[in-house]
């Protein structure tokens, strides 16, 4: 269970990096979409582990553009959150599959073909 300084310092840098996605790393992820899923520091606060979601791209190759160029996102962060933290956290990026695993479960689930239930009969009456 995170501590609530681990929490503080998640949602800081969730949101945070979000904006980076939008402003300053437009040029690394053009038209694609990052959404920052979630964030997760270690106790000592030294590594956070992000999960991104990735649409409108082809994910393991966006994915692998955004792994070479860390170090300069890294950089983006210390920028904004350098006055309210003591040390910038290593961040390492995992993809997160659970908007894609929905969209897969809906197509599945939409091309089900489920018969109706027969009509029951009202209530006896005796």
């Amino acid at each position: 269970m995170e501590s609530k300084r681990q929490q503080k310092y998640s949602k800081l840098i969730q949101k945070e990096l979000g904006e980076i996605f939008q402003k300053e790393a437009k040029p690394l992820v053009g038209n694609a979409m990052v959404t920052v899923v979630r964030v997760i520091m270690s106790p000592d606060l030294s590594v956070a582990k992000i999960n991104l979601s990735l649409l409108l791209a082809n994910n393991q190759e966006l994915f692998d553009k955004i792994n070479d160029h860390k170090k300069e996102i890294r950089k983006h962060l210390g920028r904004r959150i350098g006055k309210s933290v003591r040390i910038i956290p290593e961040v390492a990026f995992f993809i997160d599959e659970s908007a894609s695993y929905a969209q897969h479960m809906d197509k599945v689930i939409s091309a089900l073909d489920i018969p109706e239930a027969p009509e029951e009969d009202g209530e006896d009456e005796d």
